[in-house]
């Protein structure tokens, strides 16, 4: 089990670092068309189409790799002082109640929108570029299939949670800093670094 959930979330790092890019393809279009607006008097017809294409396929694609990371918002007021077994087993049962039929339901109306964009190659009705959309919308599809593929490794997660009272680790990534800074503040592991150099300036 513990190797389906690496497999898993090793998949998803993949799809969420590689779509990650799209943030600077954004920001130099839209560079670009602040450039050409007000400098040239000479605005662009695809910019806003190529700015919720970009955002929209980066956030629907970053929805697996958040959750392998345990990153989305939850409202944890009550969880948070629950035993670890005690949040699995509350977990277990909302991914089969919620997580599943509304994953499951992106998936099926993602396939459905994007059978038909594809079908008569739908082109963009904001703006006279006729930038196609079909591609996006199939993103629609794709990121429900990852999610659905993440769920699975949730499961897991939360079966081997139940077992031992004791949650797998996550893949490592950056650490939130007030994470990082709770976790010095229960251990005693602070920086001293600056003091250090405050020190010797001082001196």
């Amino acid at each position: 089990m513990i190797n389906v959930i690496r497999f898993i979330d090793r998949l998803t790092s993949w799809f969420g670092r590689a779509f990650a890019w799209l943030i600077l393809l954004m920001a130099f279009g839209m560079g670009y068309e602040v450039v050409s607006r007000y400098a040239f008097n000479a605005p662009t017809a695809w910019s806003f189409d190529m700015s919720y294409i970009l955002y929209g396929t980066l956030f629907m694609m970053g929805g697996a790799y958040t959750l392998a990371r345990n990153a989305h918002v939850r409202g944890d007021f009550l969880y948070r002082l629950w035993q670890p077994r005690t949040q699995a087993k509350v977990e277990l049962v909302l991914y089969f109640i919620f997580f599943y039929p509304g994953v499951t339901a992106l998936v099926i109306a993602g396939w459905k929108y994007a059978e038909r964009s594809w079908r008569y190659m739908e082109v963009s009705t904001f703006s006279p570029a006729g930038v196609p959309i079909f591609h996006f919308k199939t993103m629609l599809m794709v990121a429900g299939i990852l999610l659905f593929i993440q769920g699975i490794a949730q499961v897991c997660r939360c079966i081997i949670c139940i077992r031992t009272n004791e949650w797998p680790p996550s893949v490592e990534d950056v650490e939130e800093l007030e994470d990082k800074l709770m976790r010095q503040a229960a251990t005693g592991e602070f920086d001293t670094s600056h003091e250090t150099a405050q020190g010797r300036d001082d001196k």
